[in-house]
């Protein structure tokens, strides 16, 4: 997600002839605050951001807490809820155009009910971590079009059977356009995972669209279409409709509140949030 700020001001970045050539900063030689661009991040959508975190600079994005819910449905047996607090993630930059990324969750609950037998499973404790980098490749600074790169893979840290104990991994490719006074963003996301029955692997394709406009002032209305298909046997496809409010409080601070709604029966039915972006 791009604030809507940072998409109005694309345009004229990119026109503006004065700004310095930022590739000499680093993490160990930061970009001055005055050159920084507007604050950008890859929550609370699904679709990240193409855009970097200013080299020398960190960032948290955190849902202060979330609430999973999943009813049985018609061929289901399997009741679910479940609740993170303070899942995280936690970046750097280290060049002008790429930042590193560490995604946790330092707590977690799942509650799982047979409706058939009437069985309860409780489960809790540390999730998994993901280890990502973000490299734009055009448009950090400005411009119509921005692409980047998000090659990432998962540690089966969770505690608890939270996770599947396997190492998984992939590449996200978030781009964006500089639509006046819309966030208008697209990604596509390949990944190869561990197959849920049986030994060995298989690929999965996501694919999403987030917009967003402002209401009035800071406070921004966004919309997001998600879809992941799996080339696992007997996995059906999950799609979601996510919608969300997002405030700006100042340059460095952003606040969130939103749901992801599952459109078809392996997708989660709700998802709810409530979270920030903050810059350091």
């Amino acid at each position: 997600m791009m604030t809507l700020l940072a998409t109005r001001n694309l345009a004229a970045q990119s026109q503006d002839a004065s700004l310095p050539d930022k590739s000499g900063y680093n993490l160990f030689n930061p970009t001055p605050v005055k050159y920084m661009r507007e604050l950008s991040a890859d929550r609370p959508d699904k679709t990240d951001c193409p855009f970097t975190v200013d080299a020398g600079h960190f960032q948290l994005e955190m849902d202060f807490a979330n609430y999973t819910w999943d009813s049985p449905g018609a061929q289901r047996t399997m009741k679910t809820e479940g609740y993170q607090i303070a899942p995280m993630n936690l970046k750097v930059g280290v060049l002008n155009n790429m930042d590193m990324q560490l995604v946790l969750s330092p707590w977690q609950s799942l509650r799982t009910e047979n409706t058939r037998t009437g069985t309860i499973e409780r489960q809790s404790g540390f999730g998994d971590i993901t280890l990502r980098s973000k490299v734009n490749l055009i448009g950090n600074n400005g411009g119509f079009f921005a692409l980047a790169l998000i090659p990432f893979i998962k540690i089966p840290t969770a505690q608890d059977h939270l996770g599947n104990g396997a190492v998984e991994g992939g590449l996200g490719i978030p781009y964006a356009f500089d639509v006046p006074n819309w966030d208008v963003g697209f990604q596509t996301t390949v990944s190869v995972n561990r197959n849920e029955v049986g030994n060995g692997d298989h690929a999965e394709i996501a694919n999403s669209v987030s917009l967003g406009h402002a209401v009035i002032g800071p406070l921004a209305y966004h919309v997001e279409f998600f879809s992941n298909v799996s080339t696992e046997c007997r996995e059906g496809w999950i799609g979601t409709f996510d919608t969300w409010l997002t405030y700006q409080v100042n340059k460095n601070l952003i606040l969130d509140c939103g749901v992801y709604i599952g459109v078809t029966q392996a997708a989660d039915a709700w998802h709810s949030w409530l979270g920030m972006t903050w810059r350091l």
